[in-house]
C-alpha cells in the first residue's frame, strides 16, 4: 500500500514514514503544495496524509485539485489548527478523516487502515474468494485453511490485484505501486515479472485456481 505524506515538518514526516513502514506501507514525501500536486497528478496513492498549513499555500487547494481530477485516493487531514470550520471545510471538500496535532502514530495508522479497508474491501477485515482467505490485520494468506508464506512484495501485489479485480493493470502501474516514484528511474520493469511469477507459483502449488492472468502485451488481470 502506498502513502503520500504532505508535510513540511521534516522530523514529523520521517517519524510517520518510519512507523508506517513497519506495517509494510510504501511512503513518499511532499513538503510543499506544488510538489504534492505534481505527485498526485502523476501517481495513485492508497491514502494521502495532508497537512493543511504548507509553506506555499493552504492544503484545501490540494483537496480541490483531487476532487477536480476525480481521484479516489483516501485523504486524512492533519493540522495544528483545531478550528471547527477548517475540519468541516476539509471534510466537505472530500477528505475522509481529520487529525489534530499532536497525535499518536498508532491512531494515524489505525485510521489509514480503516480508510483503505472501507474504500477497497467494503469494511471487511478478511477477504474471501473461493478457497483463498486474506487476513488484512494479520497480513496472512491461506488456501483451504493452509497458510501460504508470501514476501512483502508478493502480499502487496496480491492485495492490489484483489482491490482491482477484473481490471487490466500494466507493468508500469504495478512498478509504481511497489516502488513509488522511483519506478520512473528504473531501466525496465522485469522485477514485476519475477514477483508475479513467484506469486502465481505459490498460489498454484497451494491449490488455488489460476485467477491471475497475463494479458500479453498489456499487463495482468485478476479474474473473479
Amino acid at each position: 500500500m502506498k502513502i503520500l505524506i504532505i508535510e513540511d515538518e521534516y522530523e514529523l514526516a520521517e517519524s510517520i514514514a518510519a512507523y508506517l513502514s513497519e506495517s509494510s506501507y510504501l511512503c513518499e514525501f511532499a513538503p510543499t503544495a506544488g510538489e504534492a500536486l505534481n505527485k498526485i497528478e502523476a501517481y495513485h496513492y492508497d491514502c494521502i496524509i495532508l497537512d493543511i498549513m504548507l509553506p506555499d499555500g493552504n492544503g484545501i487547494r490540494i483537496l480541490e485539485a483531487i476532487k477536480r481530477m476525480d481521484k479516489q485516493d483516501g485523504v486524512i487531514i492533519v493540522s495544528a489548527k483545531d478550528a471547527l470550520d477548517d475540519k468541516v471545510k476539509g471534510l466537505q471538500m472530500g477528505a475522509d478523516d481529520y487529525l489534530t496535532k499532536p497525535f499518536h502514530l498508532a491512531e494515524l495508522a489505525a485510521r489509514i487502515y480503516s480508510i483503505i479497508r472501507r474504500k477497497q474491501f467494503g469494511n471487511a477485515n478478511t477477504i474471501q474468494q473461493s478457497e483463498l482467505q486474506i487476513d488484512l490485520l494479520a497480513k496472512t494468506v491461506s488456501v483451504s485453511g493452509e497458510p501460504i508464506s508470501l514476501t512483502r512484495k508478493e502480499f502487496d501485489l496480491l492485495m492490489y490485484f484483489m482491490g482491482n479485480k477484473n481490471k487490466v493493470i500494466s507493468k508500469s502501474t504495478l512498478a509504481e505501486h511497489l516502488s513509488g516514484d522511483f519506478a520512473d528511474m528504473l531501466d525496465n520493469h522485469d522485477f514485476i515479472y519475477a514477483h508475479i511469477k513467484n506469486l502465481k507459483k505459490k498460489l498454484n502449488e497451494a491449490g488455488y485456481g489460476n485467477y491471475l492472468k497475463t494479458i500479453y502485451g498489456t499487463g495482468y488481470k485478476w479474474e473473479r
